[in-house]
């Protein structure tokens, strides 16, 4: 796997090609997950204050639970915003595409969608509007600066392959460059977050390293991946046709209305094909593929086909995708299918839905490595189709390529008609 030796140590990795062998990533008793975030290779601290991040910890370390349990505490104070706060600043992104789409005839996606993303989790969050503050609306450009800088080894950034092998994936690209604007973004978060901060002295987490790995699980986890997973779930399901679009449209409609006109988390319960919509877009395109782990001790692993030695030490890599896409447990696996996750049968399969670092019928704890924010994830994202077909009947897109997720471009939004 990329990089090279001059930023990864041994870039050789054992690889699990299905859905049975995958599920060892998630082991904790059997797979290390220190330091294997992304990759191979582990980001320079000095991108994190000099603090490893939560996400390059193992479960077996002191500070694991303390820092996770923190992420929780953050969600649960944020709970009752969660709601309010999408509808305000996606009302806002569809307002900005209709403008624009009005003027233009076609708009970015992406542009709108970082902005109203991040404003979204700030509010939610922390109660803190950025533009608001001395952030303004730079945070988004900000934040895939500092990411390029840490994912830079293992993106494509559409250039030459030699230019690319030579600027990012031979040596490491200098943690200074961006220190100034990594700064900025620390500032707004030390000065929003004084409640986790407080939480935080109490178990015995200094204020300084809650607010670096608050700034890391709000911009690099839950932003980077509402910027990949939005324009992706807007690529399969324009694909997916007008009927598909009628049918979300008029089971979300009539479950808001039967709910007094209001979004609630009783009304998404009534949207079965609009919460399978979601689950058949992270199980064909998962935001986060790649997943690391390094064996604890000698393994024996089980494909469907075999079973296979593993020697304590060496890399284990998986490539969700093939895993989420097994022929043997999903029919017709290329396929999005919107319905795939309705009724019984449907519900058996989303233990083979594997996006969050885990099972979707498993839970995080501070004993694992479960995306914590894995059922804020589901409903953000779940919020997100809502929100597109209360307000539009139908809409049409160009799809282009970009480093992270799809390139979209609107071309047309029809505004509800019933």
């Amino acid at each position: 796997m990329p990089p090279g030796p001059f930023i990864s140590p041994d870039p050789k990795v054992i690889a699990l090609l299905d859905g049975k062998s995958f599920p060892v990533l998630f082991d904790v008793s059997k797979i290390e997950k220190k330091d294997v975030f992304t990759g191979t290779y582990m980001p320079s601290t000095d991108l994190t204050g000099g603090y490893r991040i939560l996400s390059y910890l193992d479960p077996s370390e002191p500070k694991h639970a303390k820092l996770k349990q923190l992420i929780f505490f953050l969600l649960k104070s944020s709970a009752k915003r969660v709601i309010p706060e999408f509808e305000a600043c996606y009302t806002e992104l569809y307002d900005l595409l209709d403008k624009e789409l009005a003027e233009k005839g076609k708009s970015s996606f992406q542009t709108v969608n970082d902005q109203a993303g991040f404003n979204f989790l700030c509010r939610a969050f922390f109660g803190s509007n950025p533009p608001d503050t001395k952030l303004g609306d730079d945070g988004p450009s900000l934040i895939s600066k500092w990411v390029l800088f840490q994912l830079g080894p293992v993106l494509s950034l559409g250039l030459p392959t030699y230019v690319e092998e030579l600027v990012i994936r031979t040596f490491p690209l200098p943690p200074f460059l961006v220190k100034k604007d990594y700064r900025r973004l620390y500032d707004f978060f030390y000065h929003s977050s004084g409640f986790v901060q407080d939480e935080a002295e109490k178990l015995g987490i200094s204020r300084e390293e809650v607010c670096h790995n608050l700034l890391f699980a709000t911009c690099f986890n839950t932003f980077g991946g509402m910027k990949i997973f939005f324009p992706n779930m807007l690529k399969w399901i324009s694909r997916a046709g007008v009927k598909l679009h009628t049918d979300l449209a008029q089971e979300i409609r009539s479950a808001i209305r039967s709910n007094g006109g209001k979004l609630t988390m009783a009304a998404m319960e009534q949207m079965p094909l609009m919460k399978s919509v979601v689950y058949e877009g992270l199980r064909i395109e998962p935001p986060v593929p790649s997943q690391y782990g390094r064996a604890k001790k000698d393994l024996l692993i089980e494909s469907h086909d075999a079973v296979y030695l593993v020697k304590a030490g060496e890399m284990l890599y998986g490539y969700q995708p093939f895993a989420t896409k097994d022929p043997k447990i999903f029919e017709n696996p290329e396929e999005f299918v919107p319905d795939r996750f309705m009724g019984d049968d449907g519900g058996r399969l989303l233990k083979h839905v594997l996006w969050s670092n885990g099972p979707e019928t498993e839970d995080p704890t501070t004993a694992n490595k479960q995306c914590a924010g894995k059922d804020f994830v589901v409903l953000v994202s779940r919020l997100f189709v809502v929100e597109l077909f209360r307000r539009y009947d139908s809409f049409e897109i160009e799809v282009g390529k970009s480093p992270l997720g799809a390139a979209v471009t609107v071309t047309s939004l029809k505004r509800a008609s019933f």
